[in-house]
């Protein structure tokens, strides 16, 4: 791999500045005791972890961890300080991916949406052009695309129509996707020229793109937009699949509170593949059709043969309980490729099956999670005074009318010390 100008990395420097990738590992400390959690941030003296048991968010100083992770944060271990030396104030908590917006803003009562579209102009404006730097801001409506080449406003308007279309889709499902920080009123995303950079600055080298919860950006290299050079300059190809895109869009847009245990995995990932299921092309999503297309999409390769999760129509599933209070380590772990599909397949049930389809209870579990309620407590609110194990008979009844069908692997193996460690 050639070496990167200095001016390129100013980009991976920002990616590491806003936030570490949004993926679980495991962490050690200097004394070798270890944990499963996902960086939110970090700074020169301390890092800021979620736990992926508890969701609880804290802080732990770099003298105390190994060098290995040191090494993956790009840090060097800290010098002792001098007991005279003055303490540096510590840097503020960023905020939680997401932040609720207030009640007066919530659509549960909104219908569901038929048909989203964005055909408005997306009024591209170009902010700055440093070619020594190597620094291009461009805006649209909703969006502030940092990138390091220029792009022409055509090409930057040909994009920016399907994250400006997710926008839309999204704060249209009556289900109060309210979320989503802004910076300046933007919603922040680095674009990067090559694969290679964007894996240099943190992202996952087999993904499109990738949600990074700490500064609520969203990283995409350009190939993934269908963004190709063509002599000196970049043309779109608008026919580029952007699926995986939409489902890290989905992700920026969807409030803290979706994202506590009881949600996290299951439910959270699940809206994120519905909205990716959904038909889209040009800026339209076709919502009103797009049940067929969520069943192909979860139990093969979509209607198109090119993307899915493959379950099959014969599914062999965990016990729900353990699927819905599952960790979030172990649900992007080495069966991510069936949680999220199987994540899906829940989550249509409660959004389109469940009750009498019209999302009720699915509602009141999004309104349970706002008002501060996690794991099982707030996962009662779903089920309704339901079982666990009445549910598993009502969602293999449902989805068989579909054609698919669900088999759970026996009776909940987790123990009430897993239960309750919220």
């Amino acid at each position: 791999m050639k070496p990167y100008p200095r001016t390129i990395t100013t980009l991976a420097a920002a990616a590491a500045i806003l936030s570490a990738p949004a993926w679980a590992r495991t962490w050690t400390d200097t004394q070798g005791r270890q944990i499963e959690a996902t960086l939110v941030d970090s700074n020169d003296t301390e890092v800021i972890l979620q736990l992926d048991s508890n969701n609880e968010i804290f802080r732990l100083p770099l003298a105390k961890l190994s060098a290995e992770d040191l090494k993956f944060l790009g840090k060097k271990a800290p010098a002792v300080p001098d007991k005279g030396a003055p303490v540096p104030p510590k840097k503020e908590l960023p905020p939680k991916p997401g932040p609720a917006a207030p009640a007066g803003e919530l659509n549960f009562n909104a219908p569901w949406p038929q048909t989203v579209k964005f055909d408005a102009d997306p009024q591209i404006q170009t902010i700055t052009e440093d070619k020594e730097t190597k620094k291009f801001i461009y805006e649209s409506s909703n969006y502030r695309f940092i990138c390091n080449v220029r792009l022409s406003q055509s090409v930057v308007k040909g994009f920016a129509v399907m994250f400006e279309s997710s926008y839309n889709y999204c704060r249209a499902l009556p289900l109060a996707i309210s979320g989503g920080s802004k910076t300046d009123g933007k919603y922040l995303i680095l674009l990067f020229e090559t694969k290679e950079q964007y894996v240099e600055a943190g992202g996952p080298p087999t993904s499109a793109g990738v949600y990074m919860p700490g500064r609520n950006t969203v990283m995409v290299p350009l190939t993934s937009l269908g963004v190709r050079p063509v002599g000196s300059s970049y043309m779109l190809d608008r026919d580029k699949a952007n699926g995986t895109l939409v489902h890290e869009i989905t992700h920026q847009l969807t409030p803290g509170p979706y994202y506590s245990r009881g949600a996290m995995g299951w439910f959270s990932e699940g809206l994120a593949e519905y909205v990716t299921a959904t038909p889209y092309r040009s800026g339209v999503f076709k919502v009103k059709s797009n049940f067929d297309d969520i069943v192909a999409y979860a139990t093969g390769y979509g209607k198109d043969d090119t993307r899915g999760r493959a379950l099959g129509e014969k599914i062999s599933a965990p016990a729900l309980k353990d699927f819905m209070l599952m960790s979030y380590g172990n649900f992007t772990g080495p069966r991510a490729n069936f949680n999220y599909g199987f994540g899906l397949i829940l989550t249509t049930y409660f959004l389109h099956l469940d009750g009498n389809g019209d999302a009720a209870r699915a509602k009141k579990f999004l309104q349970a999670l706002r008002a501060g309620k996690s794991g099982q407590e707030a996962i009662d609110v779903l089920l309704d005074g339901r079982s666990y194990e009445e549910m598993q008979d009502a969602i293999s009844k449902a989805w068989k009318r579909k054609r698919v069908e669900i088999e759970w692997d026996g009776t909940s193996s987790m123990t009430d010390e897993e239960e309750s460690d919220e």
